[in-house]
């Protein structure tokens, strides 16, 4: 499968559909079924004792599955989460971004499912890893 929208091209309709979120994120990297997302850690994103909140890390895990799907089948707005699992496994270092090592498992007509490690800028272990599925709106005739 040949990937529909690069880095610039996700970059942009980030910042134009979703502009509320899209100076948090980085699109790092894209491939053919797989995303490199980089979350921006800043004090908004940190819970009491300095650590990055799990919904902060929820919401990495959700962008770059939703980039890696576009990417492979191009600008839909409405593709949306219906299913989510994550695991927390370790407290991520203080003050350092988070990158999602994402790579899409299955790629249908309707569902998207993907997987992400989530680890701390610099380090190799994973804090958390989420398996998410997307519901891609059915196209327009």
């Amino acid at each position: 499968m040949d990937v529909k929208m690069d880095v610039a091209a996700l970059t942009e309709f980030l910042g134009t559909a979703f502009p509320q979120v899209a100076d948090d994120f980085v699109v790092e990297a894209i491939a053919p079924m797989q995303a490199t997302i980089r979350l921006k850690v800043s004090d908004a994103h940190l819970r009491p004792g300095g650590t990055v909140s799990g919904p902060s890390m929820f919401a990495l895990a959700d962008v770059s599955v939703y980039l890696a799907t576009l990417a492979m089948i191009g600008p839909q707005a409405l593709a949306v989460t219906t299913n989510i699992s994550m695991d927390f496994m370790r407290k991520p270092a203080s003050g350092v971004d988070l990158v999602s090592d994402t790579r899409l498992l299955k790629l249908g007509r309707q569902l998207a499912v993907g997987d992400c490690l989530i680890r701390s800028v610099g380090e190799t272990d994973p804090v958390a890893r989420a398996s998410m599925t997307y519901a891609i709106p059915p196209a327009r005739g």
